[in-house]
This record gives structure tokens, sequence and C-alpha cells, in this order.
């Protein structure tokens, strides 16, 4: 029994309850008896008396977020007494045996508790534990009581359990609906970028096959070939085989929520094959096309994204988000740490600023060469005296930025894709993507004899089978000392003469 006392206050007797808490500290409550102090202390009195025996402060409103885990041996000890020894036996060994487990390693509080969590419970048992009915109802009948003890106690003010049916078989769901409500989960777990991926895979190509199929999630378990006829379908309509590889990304995540939650057994996206992507040979520019390509770019607004790609190796990305603090002018470096990556959201055209790179090893520090050095105090210059003929007009919303335009505006990634393809056919040079400098400058690289880990870390690579399995382009000339050194170890009759004499 917790201790307590009267108290007058404002004319009326107040009950001040105390107790010693399960972290060992002495707690109270006061309670109103409702009653005026004249005339009716001994009301008062006998009210504490019997508020003070019927108290329990384990059954205060305040502790209703416990782990509903840990609610569930609560209310096995608070009733162990009304229930009945055959009864409590039972319930006590479902508790322990199934539901406590469960909802330990699943954890959510008695407020917290829905017809979600409960259904999942009951497909984790049909699922793991070959539950039957039987078991299902016993344990629907556990869940239910000690719910309604929460009702009792004012926890919560509706029963969950009596929504949820424990033996009902999983209603058909519709793959399309699904992987719809599966993208919304993924907004707050995925970066922007890569949710603008997700959601124009999933509205554009994936959901709307599906739903002309109209298969069920089930469906689709018990017959894997209906995505792999999927795939094919996305080959024969003529995408790549990197396009459909992504796609099948996103339904495998898709189908593996599906599967973690309970609503189906195995992940079929696991059982079938998946197109094989071809590598992709990088065109490249030797060291005289890239002589041409800049001087074509001369005072060109791609001056400067020409060479940071075909010298630095940049990627479009790192180019744009390219900072002037980055640059270091006394110690003659320049630093790789921010990007500015575009990209489509609902029709709308988005930048995104990031003071990171695409992987840790991307952020790199690189020596700032005499040439690009002029160029760059010509671009601060050029801007300084953009913003004071412009004035008002002049942007600022970029002045950290090294890329942009006369306004003051930031050169979108977009814009050097698509300049840099209208250059090359303006000039009537060979036909390279803007990434492809990237591969310009490694290859360059390796043919003067520069080391593959050298390499991997000008580039920024994480993992240097990147930079063996794409830079490594050996030149005809390479290939024919290589030639030359193979002939040499056969026999004199054999060798008429050196390769490419």
């Amino acid at each position: 029994m917790v201790a307590g006392h009267l108290r007058e206050q404002n004319g009326y007797f107040q009950m001040i309850l105390s107790w010693k808490g399960s972290d060992g500290k002495r707690k109270s409550k006061s309670i109103s008896t409702g009653l005026p102090v004249k005339g009716n202390k001994k009301r008062a009195e006998a009210i504490l008396l019997k508020t003070r025996k019927e108290f329990n402060p384990d059954n205060l409103i305040e502790n209703a977020d416990v782990p509903f885990c840990d609610f569930l041996m609560k209310w096995l000890k608070d009733r162990a007494t009304t229930m009945g020894s055959r009864v409590y036996a039972n319930y006590a060994y479902d508790v322990k045996s199934y539901i406590f487990p469960y909802f330990r390693d699943n954890s959510v509080s008695v407020l917290k508790v829905t017809p979600k969590e409960l259904e999942a419970f009951y497909r984790y048992e049909r699922r793991e534990d070959d539950a039957s009915a039987e078991d299902l109802l016993q344990y629907h009948e556990v869940i239910t009581a000690s719910l309604d003890y929460a009702m009792e106690l004012g926890w919560i003010d509706e029963n969950p359990a009596e929504e949820v049916n424990p033996c009902a078989d999983q209603a058909p769901i519709m793959f399309d609906e699904f992987i719809v409500e599966w993208l919304e989960i993924m907004r707050t777990k995925l970066g922007e970028t890569t949710y603008a991926s997700y959601k124009s895979n999933v509205l554009t190509c994936i959901a709307p096959y599906f739903k002309s199929k109209r298969y069920t999630l089930q469906e689709l378990e018990r017959h894997p070939k209906y995505i792999q006829e999927f795939y094919q379908y996305l080959l024969d309509s003529g995408l790549s085989a990197a396009t459909v590889i992504r796609r099948h990304a996103n339904v495998r995540k898709c189908l593996q929520y599906a599967f973690q939650i309970g609503l189906i057994k195995s992940n079929p996206a696991d059982r079938v094959e998946k197109p094989r992507k071809t590598k992709y040979e990088a065109t490249i520019y030797n060291q005289a096309e890239l002589d041409t390509l800049f001087k074509a770019v001369k005072g060109d607004p791609l001056e400067l994204a020409v060479i940071l790609g075909a010298f630095y190796g940049l990627r479009r990305s790192e180019v744009v988000g390219l900072k002037w603090d980055a640059i270091d002018f006394d110690r003659k470096t320049i630093s790789i740490r921010h990007t500015v990556v575009q990209f489509t959201m609902d029709g709308k055209t988005q930048m995104v600023q990031k003071d990171s790179t695409k992987t840790k090893s991307s952020c790199r520090t690189l020596p700032l060469v005499a040439p690009f050095e002029v160029l760059l105090r010509y671009l601060k210059a050029e801007q300084a005296l953009n913003q004071k003929v412009c004035g008002d007009c002049y942007c600022t919303d970029y002045l950290d930025y090294i890329y942009v335009d006369a306004m003051g505006g930031l050169i979108k990634p977009n814009f050097i894709t698509q300049h840099f393809d209208l250059l090359l056919k303006k000039q009537g040079l060979k036909k390279i993507r803007f990434h492809d400098l990237r591969h310009s400058c490694a290859s360059l690289l390796y043919a003067n004899g520069v080391p593959l880990k050298d390499i991997q870390e000008w580039l920024g690579h994480s993992d240097i089978g990147t930079t063996s399995n794409i830079y490594t382009h050996l030149d005809y000339s390479n290939k024919v000392s290589s030639a030359n050194a193979i002939l040499g170890v056969y026999p004199n009759t054999f060798r008429v003469g050196a390769v490419g004499q």
C-alpha cells in the first residue's frame, strides 16, 4: 500500500500519495477528494485509506508508452488471481513462448499497437511456426484480453484486436498497387535523386505494365516467369540490358519488402534471370584529338568543363559543384568535395547541391597546374566584373561556385551534356560522351606509365577493380610492343622481323 496524507487546498481536502518508483526515486501524486474542509475530515480520511489500498502506480496513464511485450507480463501478473489457474497457465504459456518473443523483437508500445501490427504477428506465426487456426484464435484471445485491460486502465480508447481476424486468408494484393505504396515508404529512406529515379521507373514503366496484367503478389510468388516476361517485354521494346537491370532492382527491392513483412514467403525476383549487362567500351580521345578539342573550346562556355573533364577526369556533377573555397592558390591545390546533381521530379527539373561526392574516395585533392590556374584567375576577375556591371540583376545565390554564367546563374549539368554534343558536331570532331573525357584522361595516364593505384586516386574510385576494368585500354603502340616482346622468345628461324617494321 502506498503512503499518503491529507492536505488542505483552496478550502478542499487533497490526497497526497507517495511511493518509490522502479527507478528507486520517490514519486508523488495529488488527488482531490472533492470534499470541503469544514466538517468532512473523517470522510476524507476514509477516502484516503481506500485510495491508498486500491492505488497502483503501474496503472498510471503516463506508463502507456511501455513496450507491449512488457505490458503483457504486467497484465498476467495483475490478473493472475482473477482468471483461474488453468486459464492463467494457458495464457502464460502462449505469452512467454510466442507473443512476448515476437513483440520483443518487433518493439511497439501499447499506444502504438495497431491492427496492422497484429496482422503481421499472425502472418509471422503462420509462416514461421505453422500455427493452426486453433493456435491463432488462442493467441488472439490472449491479445484481446490484454488490450481490454489497457482500456480499463484508460491507456487506450479502443481495442485494435477487435478489427482483426487472425485466421483470415491474406486478401489478394495487386502488385501494381503495392509497388506504388512501397514507393511512398521509400521516399523518406532515399536521397532525392535516387527517389526521383525510383519514382520514374515505377510510375511510368513497372506499375502500368503489371496493372495491365492484374497480377497479385501471391501470383508473382507462385509464377516468377511473370517477372521474367516483364524483363523480356522491356528488352523487346528496345531498352538496354542496363536499363532493364535497374527496373529489376526496383522490382526485387519491393518484393523483398513484401517478404520481410510477411505478405509472401519468398522473393520471386530471386528466381528469375536478369539480363546480362554488356560491357561498355568507351570511345576515347587520344592526345592529338584532345589538343584539337582544347583549341575548339577556347573561349567557349564549355571550356572549363572540358579542361576539368579531360585533364582532371572530373565527373559532370563535380565540374558544376566546384567552389572557390576548393581552390588553394597558395598551395596550388584543387579539392573535389562538392557536387551538383540535376534530376526530374514530376515533370520539373531540379538541382541538388551537395557538400559531398559520389563516394568517400571521390573526395580528393589534386595539384593545381599553371594553365588551369591562369584560367581560374581569369574567371574570378570576369565574375567580379559581371557582378559590377549587372548590379542588382546579378544572381547572388551562387557566389561560392566557379561555373556560373554571365548573370551569375549556376551552369546546369544537362547544359554540359547537350552543349558538348553540339560543339563536337559543329567542329566536325569524333562523337564521344562528355563522360568519355574522364575515360580519355585515365587512358592517357595509363599509356604514359602511371600506375593503376595512382590513376584510382586521381579519378576518385573506391575500388581499384573499377579502374582496372574500365580504363586500362592499351593503345596500338602498346600492343605492338607486347607483340615484339613475345616474338623475342621464339627461335630465330621463326623470326622474320619485328612487328611494325
